[in-house]
């Protein structure tokens, strides 16, 4: 993983923890000026097609998850899903991508109102966003959702055990789905917080014990608590395919999620998305798939 200096290791304690839908500090929903324009994924429009034409596609991130989507010390957007997608990018002459950031609870209503084409924000497949939402079939990468608690916590291993206690999740998150599917069935057992902006610093929440947990991809412990103050507890509460989201029911987004399985399909045969995640990761978190 790359090593990264303190104002960055500010933004790990600010993280909202969800992966696959994680909350970030952009300075509004339509990104800053500084962010949009880091997140040009080339200098030049790439190459035109047989047809001679090139389409434009934004592409909504965000800017406040360390190691996936950031400004880094250079005022550079980059990180995993931001790295991927100009390796895709690349491989589809046919397309422009152009990242536009913006909190992670307007991405989904920002596709909704054609403001973006594409969501690339590191975003499970769950049931419920498949009801609304067309996914590319190919993922990109693959984890495994546990309860994550003070160190010294010996007590919470199950969503049971969450009964009556407070857990913090981003809002929109496939995380807070989790919880919220739980409550629906145990009469609203688990008190659910929902974080926004940089006043909600997890870590420090958690261990100072203003609240029990929180829910979290595999990878993400060690990227946003690298004292180790919180620890996994339990098993997996759910696993989930990572992939791009886009409108249902559309032809050209069907057609721009095919180009995408094709090109992620390419980056995984060629280890360049292997390489990608073990750089920006620490692992390969994109080997398993779910099917």
């Amino acid at each position: 993983m790359k090593k990264t200096i303190p104002l960055v290791y500010g933004l790990l304690l600010t993280l909202v923890i969800a992966g696959c839908g994680t909350n970030n500090n952009a300075n509004s929903s339509q990104g800053s000026n500084t962010a949009e324009a880091a997140a040009k994924t080339s200098t030049e429009a790439p190459a035109a097609t047989d047809a001679g034409q090139v389409t434009k596609i934004v592409v909504g991130t965000g800017t406040g998850f360390p190691q996936v989507c950031f400004i880094d010390e250079n005022g550079k957007l980059t990180g995993f899903d931001v790295e991927l997608l100009k390796d895709i990018d690349s491989r589809l002459p046919q397309y422009e991508f152009e990242l536009q950031t913006m909190d992670f609870s307007n991405l989904l209503l920002s596709l909704d109102t054609k403001k973006i084409d594409l969501v690339a924000h590191v975003m499970e497949k769950n049931p419920e966003r498949e009801q609304k939402y067309l996914f590319n079939t190919e993922p990109y990468a693959h984890w495994r959702n546990r309860i994550v608690v003070a160190k010294d916590n010996n007590s919470i291993k199950t969503l049971d055990d969450l009964k009556g206690k407070k857990a913090l999740v981003g809002a929109t998150s496939a995380q807070a789905q989790i919880l919220e599917n739980y409550n629906k069935e145990h009469d609203n057992a688990i008190k659910i917080v929902y974080q926004n902006g940089a006043a909600n610093d997890t870590v420090s929440q958690i261990s100072s014990g203003r609240a029990d947990a929180t829910l979290a991809a595999d990878f993400v412990l060690p990227v946003i608590d690298p004292q180790a103050k919180l620890k996994a507890s339990g098993p997996e509460l759910s696993s989930a395919d990572i992939l791009y989201v886009l409108r249902k029911d559309d032809a050209d987004s069907k057609t721009l999620a095919d180009a995408i399985d094709g090109a992620i399909k390419e980056l995984k045969a060629d280890g360049t998305l292997a390489k990608l995640s073990t750089e920006w990761l620490g692992a390969d978190v994109t080997a398993d798939e779910v099917k």
